[in-house]
C-alpha cells in the first residue's frame, strides 16, 4: 500500500518559513520523480517544485529563490523549503510522487499552509 504523509504546514506570518515533510511507504523511493504542488480553493493545482531520481529540480518559475525542494533517499522523504512566505502562498500543498518507469503516480492528503498576520 503506497502512502504519502505530509506534514509540517501551518500558520505563519509573512516573511516567515516552513519546511514541509513527505514521507513515502509503499513504493522504491529512489526512482520516483517527487514533487511538491499547491492548490487554493477554485484554482488548478499547480506545481511549485519537483526533484527527479537523480537530484535535479524544477521550480515554478515565480517561487525560485524562495522555495528549495531537496530529497532523503535513505529517509524516503522529499522537503519543501519555504522561506520569506507571502499571503499568495497560502494553499493546501500535496506531495506528488510519479514514475514514468513503473507508471506510478500517487498523491498525499495535502497539508494546509496559511500565511497571515
Amino acid at each position: 500500500q503506497v502512502q504519502l504523509v505530509e506534514s509540517g504546514g501551518g500558520l505563519v506570518q509573512p516573511g516567515g518559513s516552513l519546511r514541509l515533510s513527505c514521507a513515502a511507504s509503499g513504493i522504491r523511493f529512489s526512482i520516483y520523480i517527487m514533487g511538491w504542488y499547491r492548490q487554493v480553493p477554485g484554482k488548478q493545482r499547480e506545481l511549485v517544485a519537483q526533484i527527479t531520481d537523480g537530484g535535479s529540480t524544477n521550480y515554478q518559475t515565480s517561487l525560485k529563490g524562495r522555495f528549495t525542494i531537496s530529497r532523503d533517499n535513505n529517509k524516503n522523504t522529499v522537503y519543501l523549503q519555504m522561506n520569506n512566505l507571502k499571503p499568495e502562498d497560502t494553499a493546501v500543498y500535496y506531495c506528488n510522487a510519479e514514475s514514468p518507469i513503473v507508471s506510478g503516480d500517487y498523491w498525499g492528503q495535502g497539508t494546509q499552509v496559511v500565511v497571515s498576520s
